[in-house]
């Protein structure tokens, strides 16, 4: 007697997981990214999680999450830049985004979050801590702060020392730190310093093996032994996570190293889990929403997918059906 067949709901929630990998490894295939940018549910996807094109947009959202007490860090979509005129429009855009934080007042609630290979660093590490300085001195100007955001291993020593030159002038500059890769808590321990802004996140780059962690279980204990450390430490640590187990232990333990709510933050995604990020600001917590803007949003989507299989599985299901 032939094995009973899954059903079409059974198939559908069974592939995110088998093809979370496949999609990162494809996020640069030209024939993929025509394929993405015309399903019409794309258009969903994009404003779900993707707050507009333009400056005037993104701040109008930004303005509208501040209102319901939740602070927010903006990301000017972009990466893996090919020319300086590229990065040079990268800066510009950050640059145009302060002056508007500023003059609508919300610099204390909102900061800007920067992708180095958005501002040169595959070009030029020397272009990339230039343009990058430029940012960090407009924000300081504004009132505000930049935290360096990470990309895929390949990046991450760049990074870091970017990181470590910029903090020389602008001491609150942030960095962020995955919990999937090896190396992460011996950076946490080297960043859990005094003044110094730490966010740590899963991670969401396809990476070797040999490099990171491969299982959500492995990547959740590694995520809890980097937040000890952080909360141990004097620094500021910011936690990215929608993970509602994680939500619980970060908590649990900032109670125990005597952490009062405005010594850490959590940090969420725009259109990822609102509800909760707002549960916890009533609850007295410091909760911030990355939020992404611009034209470039491909990259960020297909992390967004490979991420959450949720929304692979409705993206999926929409291609199938034709919705």
């Amino acid at each position: 007697m032939p094995a009973e067949l899954p059903s079409p709901r059974e198939v559908i929630r069974g592939v995110p997981a088998v093809l979370r990998s496949l999609v990162l490894g494809a996020a640069g295939n030209p024939a993929v990214r025509r394929l993405v940018a015309t399903v019409p549910v794309s258009r969903y996807l994009v404003s779900r999680f993707v707050a507009g094109v333009s400056t005037e947009q993104a701040v109008a959202v930004a303005t509208a999450l501040v209102a319901d007490g939740l602070a927010v860090t903006l990301d000017h979509l972009g990466e893996d830049v090919t020319g300086e005129d590229d990065a040079e429009s990268a800066v510009q855009a950050y640059l145009e985004l302060l002056a508007c934080l500023s003059a609508r007042g919300l610099t204390g609630q909102s900061e800007v979050s920067v992708k180095l290979s958005a501002v040169g660093q595959r070009l030029n590490e020397v272009l990339a801590l230039r343009n990058a300085s430029r940012i960090c001195a407009a924000a300081e100007q504004a009132g505000t702060t930049v935290t360096l955001d990470a990309e895929d291993h390949t990046l991450t020593d760049s990074t870091l020392l970017i990181h470590a030159e910029l903090r020389r002038h602008w001491p609150t500059t942030g960095a962020v730190l995955q919990a999937y890769l090896h190396r992460t808590l011996e950076d946490c321990r080297t960043l859990a310093a005094a003044g110094a802004r730490v966010r740590l996140c899963k991670g969401a780059y396809a990476e070797p093996p040999e490099l990171a962690f491969r299982t959500s279980h492995e990547v959740a204990r590694s995520f809890v032994r980097c937040a000890n450390v952080l909360l141990a430490g004097p620094g500021y640590p910011m936690f990215a996570t929608h993970d509602p187990r994680l939500i619980d232990i970060v908590g649990e333990r900032a109670r125990w190293y005597g952490r009062p709510p405005d010594s850490f933050e959590y940090q969420m995604l725009y259109g990822v889990r609102p509800a909760e990020q707002r549960r916890l600001v009533a609850a007295g917590d410091t909760v911030r929403v990355y939020l992404p803007y611009g034209s470039d949003w491909y990259s960020y989507l297909t992390r967004r997918l490979a991420e959450r299989p949720g929304n692979l599985a409705f993206f999926l299901r929409a291609v199938v059906t034709g919705g």
